[in-house]
């Protein structure tokens, strides 16, 4: 029996056939890269976290700066407490955009750096600009309060305004400033030459709504960690102050030794 190429029926058969083929070379495809397109955002994740210490590096030694950089990693609940988890692996902005998800259920990575013998934390940061997402990561000094670098991203904000978040010009202004816990947190002030205290930078001219974006991000999220870096400057504190006892005790006790030997 002859196969009519011109009728319906042929032209449903091949079209058909073709999608089921087509479909399935697409599904095998995407199964053979997905171990890929893992690992490039893992290496990005790296870059990111990395770059907030002002560690440069490529996705072909992402990983293996990460591992000589980065000493431990944590996870925090929203009351600035220390949970089980693997740091890495907490998707911040899959979680913020996961409305369903309580804030009791939310995770807050950390990660803690040693570059020359300096300390450092990292904090992973998500938030809402114009368009879209926002996201960034602060790296901040072992007093906890002074921002040692900053670097954000997004992918849907307007090019010459609030796109300008990831660039040096917006970045660079967060080094030094610091995170004023005794009053506001933190400020993203309207516009160039704007800002003027420590806690200040200066918002991107018509990118107000991302600008402020930026700072709802900021004071939100570094308002979960503030109580976990009191915690650590709490028991810095009693730790200072026990070696000053135990070193009064010291030398109260080598005062005495003396006395007895010169009586």
């Amino acid at each position: 029996m002859a196969i009519d190429k011109n009728s319906n029926g042929f032209t449903f058969g091949f079209a058909i056939i073709m999608v089921i083929v087509v479909g399935a070379a697409l599904s095998f495809t995407a199964m053979k890269l997905k171990p890929l397109q893992k690992a490039n955002e893992a290496d990005k994740k790296c870059m990111d976290i990395l770059g907030a210490i002002k560690v440069d590096a490529t996705r072909a030694n992402a990983k293996e700066l990460y591992e000589k950089y980065i000493t431990k990693s944590l996870v925090l609940n929203v009351d600035g407490e220390v949970i089980e988890g693997d740091a890495f692996n907490v998707d911040v902005r899959k979680e913020f955009r996961d409305k369903t998800l309580a804030a009791s259920d939310r995770n807050y990575p950390l990660f803690v750096a040693n570059v020359e013998g300096k300390e450092y934390m990292v904090i992973p940061m998500v938030g809402k600009g114009l368009w879209g997402a926002i996201w960034g990561f602060v790296g901040l000094e072992a007093d906890y309060t002074t921002i040692f670098g900053a670097s954000f991203d997004h992918k849907t904000e307007t090019p010459g305004l609030g796109a300008e978040i990831k660039t040096p010009f917006f970045e660079d202004q967060f080094v030094g400033k610091q995170i004023n816990y005794g009053g506001k947190l933190f400020e993203v002030t309207k516009g160039a030459g704007s800002s003027s205290t420590n806690y200040q930078v200066d918002g991107i001219t018509g990118g107000t709504i991302t600008s402020k974006g930026v700072e709802e991000m900021l004071i939100r999220t570094f308002g979960i960690y503030q109580n976990y870096f009191n915690e650590l400057k709490a028991a810095e504190a009693a730790k200072l102050q026990a070696e000053a006892e135990a070193a009064e005790q010291a030398a109260l006790a080598t005062e005495e030794v003396e006395e007895t030997v010169a009586n």
